[in-house]
C-alpha cells in the first residue's frame, strides 16, 4: 500500500510539503516555507510539520521559496539525508536560500528597531534560520539532470521530468515497489505552461498512475503572452506621462527574467518609452547569471539569443541594482521609472521598502504579475482595498493597480486538463490529488476532470492522508 501524507499546499498556494509512505521508505516531496500573514507565518514555519517525521529521501520539485525555502529549517531539525533536484535547481537554490536567510535577518532587525522606537505595533522577529543552516542543506543537495533514473531508498526510483515552469522546474516521477508490483506516482510540482517565451514546454509523462497535481489556476484562463505585452506597454506610457514609477513586485526566479525579456520585446518594437528601467534585487542579478549557465533548460529562440551574444536580459536604460544606497536613492528621485524588485507577493524584500514609499502616490502603478496568496500584501493589492498595512503601519493605497496574470508561469484551467488527459492517455492514471491551490479553483478543476471521467479526483486538507 502507498499512503501520501499532505502537509502542506493543501487548499492553499503556498508551503508545499508532502510525504508519501511506501512499504519500504518515506520520501519527502518539497519542503516550502508558508507565506501568508507575518504572525500566521511565523507559527506555522517553526512548527515544521515534517521536522517529526524519519524521512529517507527527499525530493526537490524546484527552487522557489514555496517550495524549497523550508529546507533549512528542516536541516537545522536534524535532517542530513540526500536531496535530490536538477543541477539548475541546485545552483539556484544557492542563491535563493542564503538570500532568505539574510532577508529574513534584515526584515527582523528593521522590525524589532521600529518596535523599539514604538513606530510599529508588531510582535519581535527572529529569523527562522541562519546561513549556517543553508550552507548545511546545500551539501545535502545532490544534483540529477531530467531523464535519469536513479535509485534514492529501497524500493523507490525517481526520473525527474521538465516541468515548464522555472529554470530547473521538475516534475517527480516515483517508481514504487508496491510489495512485488511497480506503480508510478507523479507529482508535477509547479506545472509550466507552453508556448512561453525562455523554456521549453513541459513533457507528458507516460505510465502514471497516481497524479498529484497542482491547481493554482484551476479555475481560469490566462490572457496570451503577447496580449500581456502590449498591457503592459501601455500602462508604463500612462504611468510616465503622469510622471509616476511603475513598481512591478516579481519573484526574482523566473517572474523577473519573463518580465525584463517582455521589457526588450517593447523596447526592440519601438513600444517602450524613453525611461530608466531598474531591477532592484541582488537576488535577481544573481539568477539571472545562474540562467546563463543552463542553456538546457531554454526553448530554441533564447538558446539562439544566447548564442548570438544578445541576452534577453540586457537592453538600453536597463540598470541592475544590488546596494542598498542605490536602492533608496530610486526612492528618492523625482524621476519617472519602472522597479522590478523581489518579493512576488509583497511579503518580504526591497519591493515592499518601494510599494512603502509610493502606495500612497496617485502618479504610480503597481504591477501585479503573479498569484497573489490570502492574507499577503500582494492580494490586499490585488483586491484594490484601500488601505493597506506595511511595516506594521496602515496607509492610504492612492496608486494605481494593475493585474496582468498572463506573465503567469503556471499552466491554466487549460494547461492542467490537458496535462492530466495526456497523462491518462499515455499510462493508466485512476487517483488525482489536487494540491497547491486555494478551494474554489480545486472544486471547479475537480468537476471538469470527473466530467472528464477521471474516477477518483480529490482534494486533501492538510493533514490529510490518502491511500493508493
Amino acid at each position: 500500500m502507498i499512503e501520501v501524507e499532505f502537509l502542506g499546499a493543501a487548499q492553499t498556494v503556498t508551503g508545499s510539503m508532502h510525504v508519501v509512505h511506501t512499504p519500504d521508505a518515506k520520501i519527502l516531496l518539497d519542503c516550502g516555507l508558508y507565506q501568508g500573514t507575518r504572525q500566521d507565518s511565523n507559527h506555522r514555519n517553526r512548527n515544521l510539520p515534517v521536522a517529526r517525521r524519519k524521512i529517507d529521501a527527499m525530493v526537490l520539485s524546484h527552487a522557489h521559496i514555496d517550495h524549497s525555502g523550508a529546507l533549512p529549517l528542516l536541516y537545522k531539525t536534524g535532517y542530513r539525508g540526500n536531496i535530490w533536484t536538477t543541477p539548475a535547481t541546485r545552483d539556484l537554490c544557492a542563491s535563493m536560500l542564503e538570500d532568505a536567510a539574510a532577508i529574513q535577518q534584515h526584515d527582523a532587525d528593521w522590525i524589532n528597531r521600529q518596535i523599539e522606537k514604538k513606530h510599529a505595533d508588531m510582535e519581535p522577529v527572529e529569523p527562522l534560520y541562519d546561513q549556517e543552516d543553508v550552507v548545511g542543506v546545500l551539501g545535502c543537495m545532490l544534483s540529477l539532470p531530467y531523464r535519469r533514473p536513479q535509485v534514492i531508498a529501497k524500493g523507490v526510483t525517481v526520473t525527474l521530468l521538465d516541468a515548464g515552469h522555472v529554470l530547473g522546474s521538475a516534475l517527480v516521477q516515483l517508481d514504487i515497489d508496491d510489495v512485488g508490483e511497480t506503480r508510478r506516482l507523479l507529482f508535477t510540482g509547479d506545472l509550466g505552461r507552453r508556448d512561453m517565451p525562455i523554456l521549453r514546454d513541459p513533457e507528458s509523462p507516460t505510465g502514471v498512475e497516481m497524479l498529484i497535481m497542482e491547481s493554482t489556476y484551476g479555475d481560469r484562463l490566462h490572457d496570451d503572452i503577447q496580449t500581456m505585452d502590449e498591457e503592459l506597454a501601455k500602462t508604463i506610457e500612462r504611468t510616465i506621462k503622469r510622471h509616476g514609477k511603475v513598481i512591478i513586485p516579481s519573484f526574482a526566479l523566473e517572474r523577473a527574467q519573463e518580465v525584463i525579456y517582455s521589457l526588450k520585446r517593447l523596447k526592440k518594437a519601438g513600444r517602450l518609452p524613453k525611461v530608466k528601467v531598474y531591477v532592484d534585487s541582488p537576488l535577481t542579478v544573481k539568477l539571472t547569471s545562474v540562467f546563463r549557465l543552463h542553456p538546457e533548460c531554454y526553448d530554441k529562440e533564447a538558446r539562439e539569443l544566447l548564442v548570438g551574444g544578445d541576452s534577453p536580459f540586457e537592453f538600453d536604460d536597463l540598470e541592475y541594482v544590488s546596494s542598498v544606497e542605490d536602492s533608496k536613492a530610486i526612492d528618492a528621485s523625482e524621476e519617472p521609472c519602472v522597479i522590478i524588485a523581489a518579493s512576488g507577493m509583497c511579503e518580504f524584500g526591497r519591493v515592499v521598502h518601494h510599494l512603502k514609499a509610493s502606495i500612497e502616490d496617485r502618479r504610480s502603478t503597481v504591477i501585479i504579475v503573479g498569484f497573489q496568496a490570502q492574507h499577503t500584501l500582494g492580494r490586499r493589492l490585488v483586491e484594490q482595498r484601500h488601505h493597506v498595512r506595511i511595516f506594521g503601519v496602515e496607509r492610504e493605497r492612492s496608486c494605481e493597480v494593475v493585474v496582468l496574470n498572463g506573465f503567469s508561469a503556471h499552466g491554466d484551467q487549460h494547461d492542467l486538463l490537458d496535462f492530466a488527459t495526456q497523462a491518462r492517455e499515455h499510462g493508466k492514471v485512476r487517483h488525482v490529488a489536487l494540491v497547491h491551490g486555494e478551494k474554489k479553483a480545486q472544486d471547479v478543476l475537480a468537476q471538469k476532470l470527473t466530467a472528464l471521467g477521471f474516477p477518483d479526483v480529490r482534494s486533501p486538507a492538510q493533514g490529510d492522508i490518502i491511500r493508493f
